[in-house]
């Protein structure tokens, strides 16, 4: 059920050459895949990305799955900076290596999957909801800079996704796979804002009115 082995999997199976990097190993039935066991949080990380990218002639679209969160528990801070290392650094680092490629070709789509939790503002796992935020921000500024220069980015922002970080009964959950094939749509129709479901997004709105309102008065 891990999210990036569906786009992964429907990418070679259209005759694409894939490059996929996880931190567990992920083998794939197809000649096309080419799997690459890697962590964003890691120092080798810029290594192991570029030993990937010259994998292949070219870079047609690259998509940055990679995602956790914590829940925050005083005094501790244990996971704070895990979670934007990976949720935030982690897409700041593969923009690095992997745009100036695509506008050097004037060609490519970046995309990076957010979450709508990032209009939040929670107690319970502020690391997750501003790194999400952060990362929201900066694909949408990403996508105004990187748009004349015939390059598209792609802010995906999900709600709830079945996966292991998001297992059990949640509001509008959608599959892995159904999430996949979204994303695949994406790749089409190269919005640079994708929000699923939208019927969500007021729901978000109003979960998180409580702490507005509360930073508001304080």
């Amino acid at each position: 059920r891990d999210l990036h082995s569906f786009p992964t999997r429907r990418s070679s199976d259209l005759g694409w050459t894939v490059v996929g990097m996880a931190r567990r190993a992920a083998p794939l039935p197809s000649e096309r895949y080419h799997h690459m066991v890697a962590d964003v949080r890691a120092p080798d990380f810029r290594s192991k990305l570029t030993a990937a990218i010259e994998r292949l002639d070219a870079i047609d679209a690259c998509i940055y799955a990679s995602g956790i969160g914590h829940e925050l528990a005083l005094p501790a801070f244990d996971h704070e900076a895990d979670v934007f290392a990976t949720n935030l650094l982690g897409v700041v680092i593969t923009a690095e290596l992997v745009l100036p490629r695509m506008i050097a070709r004037r060609e490519g789509h970046f995309l990076g999957l957010s979450s709508q939790a990032d209009q939040l503002i929670t107690p319970s796992t502020p690391s997750y909801s501003a790194s999400k935020a952060g990362m929201s921000a900066y694909l949408e500024g990403l996508a105004l800079a990187c748009k004349p220069h015939g390059v598209a980015v792609t802010n995906v922002r999900f709600g709830f996704v079945d996966t292991a970080m998001s297992s059990g009964t949640r509001p509008f959950l959608i599959s892995a796979d159904r999430a996949a094939a979204l994303v695949q749509r994406c790749m089409v129709k190269r919005p640079i804002r994708y929000t699923f479901p939208w019927r969500m997004a007021p729901l978000v709105w109003l979960f998180g009115l409580p702490a507005r309102l509360r930073v508001w008065l304080s």
